[in-house]
């Protein structure tokens, strides 16, 4: 049964289909808060016990991926980061300043399943960081014996959302409230182990390292310009 928020919510996303040529933004919000900021050039290649590992090459993309890549992102980052203790860390970042309905963030569950991979673990956890509650998802993903624990979130706009129903809240407050286009930021880590419990608390580890290692316009980049207490 739906609750009255829920309720509320599709009311509202009717109506702003109704009303798409009166009301539709123009304004984007990454032009309006981030401007020239660039992913690549501020989350940095070592911090704390990390360093990028240079054992693993860097990924070729082909064209008509990039291509495919260009429609959806204005940017993407894609390292593999290493520590003292030799366990690995995948960071992606995929930036994308127009999250109108049809470009949209893509969520690691359809993307990895797109690929191949079965989805065989799919929750809802909280790193507690300096800069607040982040929640986010966790999932494992397999590909033969490929095992492969991820956690991630997505930012959109002031928020971090973590499903169907909190990304469009903030997609329609941000263009029927604010008149802005929202952004969003896909921030995902990963690593290859079959203890997922243990890979989850790396996980935590390496995002709070990261976040104490980087600058306040960075943590609006990647929590949310008001912080985490606008989460959805």
């Amino acid at each position: 049964m739906f609750s009255i928020r829920s309720l509320v919510l599709c009311v509202v996303m009717a109506a702003s289909t109704l009303t798409a040529g009166v009301l539709t933004p123009t304004a984007l919000y990454s032009t309006q808060h981030y401007g020239s900021y660039k992913l690549e050039q501020s989350i940095p290649k070592a911090f704390g016990d990390w360093r990028l590992d240079e054992s693993i090459s860097s990924v070729v993309v082909a064209p008509e991926v990039e291509a495919e890549l260009a429609k959806y992102y204005n940017e993407t980052v894609s390292r593999t980061y290493i520590n003292s203790k030799g366990e690995r860390i995948m960071l992606s970042l995929a930036y994308g300043g127009d999250q109108g309905r049809a470009l949209q963030v893509h969520k690691p569950e359809v993307c990895y399943a797109a690929q191949g991979f079965k989805i065989v673990y799919d929750g809802r956890g909280q790193i507690q960081s300096n800069q607040g509650t982040i929640p986010v998802r966790r999932l494992v993903a397999t590909h033969g014996p490929r095992v492969e624990p991820i956690t991630y979130w997505i930012r959109s706009g002031d928020s971090i959302v973590t499903g169907w129903y909190e990304q469009n809240k903030a997609r329609l407050y941000s263009g029927l409230i604010r008149g802005e286009i929202a952004d969003g930021l896909l921030v995902r880590v990963s690593n290859i182990s079959g203890n997922r419990e243990q890979s989850y608390q790396l996980h935590d580890q390496f995002m709070k390292d990261l976040l104490a290692h980087t600058q306040p316009v960075d943590h609006a980049m990647l929590l949310g310009r008001d912080g985490l207490a606008q989460s959805l």
